[in-house]
């Protein structure tokens, strides 16, 4: 007994300083699945929350890009910039809600999944495109662009995963930015060859599949 009793209290430290490891180890991948700018999800959690998410045939992708970026940075510096992203992630988190998911795919590109519970989603839609309008709060408010949105319902393609709703929902968005039309549904044919061709090495949008997500 006293072996026993011996062996254990050996072992308490062990066990504590693992269970340490184990919880800094969570914080890690939390960490790195947040983009520390926004505080949205990076590409790849973004990807594993939204694989779960298209599972409901009421899902809905919706890609958002910042017109103008460049110019904000060249003209009233990159703190300006960053500010206006963080705002522009703030705003999107905030009409995704729990129960969907937003993410940071790269620069001024965001991603979004959302279930549309009563079918008015082209309408939040064009209310989010109002409020990501706006300027940042406490900035100088000549510091102001609008934001482009592609959106997509999975049920428009059963079957499609991640990584083509996303190729769809960005060709629905630049074409709403060439057309300055804020924010456009991708047409329910097939992806236009010319468009396709143009967008396909977009940065973000070629994500993991269901399967390369598990």
């Amino acid at each position: 007994m006293s072996s026993l009793l011996t062996a254990l209290v050996a072992a308490g430290p062990l066990a504590a300083g693992w269970s340490v490891h184990t919880v800094w180890l969570r914080r890690s991948l939390r960490s790195a699945r947040r983009d520390p700018l926004t505080g949205l999800r990076t590409r790849d959690g973004f990807t594993r929350r939204a694989n779960v998410l298209l599972k409901d045939p009421r899902a809905v992708v919706v890609l958002a890009d910042v017109d103008h970026f460049k110019q904000i940075n060249d003209q009233y510096g990159h703190a300006a910039g960053d500010a206006l992203l963080k705002a522009t992630a703030d705003r999107l988190a905030h009409y995704v809600g729990r129960d969907g998911v937003a993410g940071r795919l790269g620069g001024d590109e965001f991603a979004a999944v959302v279930i549309d519970t009563h079918g008015t989603i082209a309408d939040l839609l064009a209310v989010l495109h109002g409020v990501l309008a706006r300027p940042a709060d406490g900035m100088n408010p000549a510091v102001r662009t609008t934001v482009s949105l592609g959106w997509i319902g999975a049920a428009d393609h059963p079957g499609e995963d991640l990584s083509g709703l996303l190729r769809r929902a960005d060709e629905a968005m630049y074409a709403a930015k060439q057309a300055r039309a804020g924010v456009r549904r991708a047409g329910l044919g097939r992806l236009l060859a010319t468009w396709s061709g143009r967008r396909a090495g977009r940065r973000g949008t070629a994500l993991a599949g269901p399967r390369d997500a598990a």
